[in-house]
């Protein structure tokens, strides 16, 4: 066998034992992580996730993820609680303490200091017995037949089970709050989906002078003028505020092949009418989708039948919502 095979059917069984062990946490999904949900639930303040060693890293993973979905938490280093760092946790906290044994000394030291505060505090481990399982007010087992380091060593189908259990409580959490996709954007205001998520057609569109705008009296020959001119590959028709219809450089074209006094007409006889809108206070990712359905460059955005804006892809794009 050479050494390529070697590789793939190592990487194949170290995937094998890991979903194996993250479908081995379905059996501790009983009263007891009911009630570990309950308790972060009703916290006041904060969770306070700890760990040390693999176990920090999966912890600062899994605060990360609370705290992007609706349970306010962060990381606290175990060594560094030692060192002026217990000072960050509150009575109003709960505890979250990961170890796989269950017997970090660094998280030994700080359980009794937390819990004469009031703090609660919800083991994970792997071990029943151990010392954080017994002393904690929650236990929740972590439970796998072998890690997939082939000498047994290595946290590894441990930490990834572990990791699957904090997004279990997370999610059930995220349901038991009912926090949506727009609680999810206040938090992801710099990420792409949050952009799509609350980024609305007022905030891209373009308003007043930056609107290509021809009355209905106007002859084409103007309106090409306005089309050019505001670089949007089209014009609006109006009287004041009010939208009468559009006419866009392709329509210019499509003209021109069968009447080449095209430019002499009024564009009124010439504009499609009762074109397609928005408004503004829907949001960008619809507008987008709408363009893309119809095949489509911009969207004029009237308000209560008032003309208010105009909002074209590049908008979109440039707002990072496309």
């Amino acid at each position: 066998m050479s050494r390529k095979d070697d590789w793939l059917n190592a990487a194949r069984e170290v995937l094998n034992i890991e979903a194996d062990s993250v479908r081995a946490q379905l059996a501790t999904i009983d009263e007891v992580f009911a009630e570990a949900c309950e308790l972060l639930l009703a916290t006041k303040g904060h969770v306070i996730v700890v760990g040390m060693g693999k176990s920090g890293h999966i912890g600062a993973k899994m605060a990360a993820t609370f705290a992007s979905t609706g349970t306010p938490a962060f990381f606290v280093h175990p060594a560094e609680a030692g060192h002026g760092d217990l000072g960050m946790i509150t009575e109003a906290d709960t505890v979250l303490a990961l170890s796989y044994s269950g017997e970090s000394n660094e998280i030994m030291t700080m359980m009794p200091i937390v819990q004469a505060m009031g703090v609660h505090v919800i083991a994970m481990t792997g071990n029943p017995e151990s010392s954080m399982a017994r002393q904690a007010d929650i236990h929740l087992s972590v439970m796998i037949e072998r890690e997939a380091c082939p000498l047994g060593l290595a946290p590894t189908s441990s930490s990834t089970a572990t990791l699957a259990l904090g997004d279990a409580l997370a999610v059930a959490l995220i349901k038991a709050r009912d926090f949506s996709s727009q609680d999810f954007a206040r938090s992801h205001p710099f990420g792409r989906l949050g952009r799509r998520l609350i980024t609305k057609v007022a905030d891209v569109m373009r308003q007043d002078d930056a609107i290509p705008r021809n009355t209905p009296s106007d002859l084409v020959r103007n309106a090409l003028f306005v089309i050019t001119s505001k670089g949007l590959g089209m014009t609006l028709v109006c009287e004041g505020d009010s939208l009468h219809g559009i006419y866009t450089d392709g329509d210019l074209r499509r003209s021109l092949e069968h009447d080449p006094d095209t430019l002499q007409r009024t564009i009124a006889s010439v504009m499609t009418p009762d074109p397609q809108t928005i408004t503004s206070d829907t949001l960008a990712a619809e507008a987008l989708q709408r363009m893309e359905a119809r095949k489509i460059t911009a969207l004029p955005v009237v308000d209560a039948g008032k003309l208010v804006g105009i909002l074209h892809i590049h908008d979109l794009l440039q707002a990072g919502v496309a």
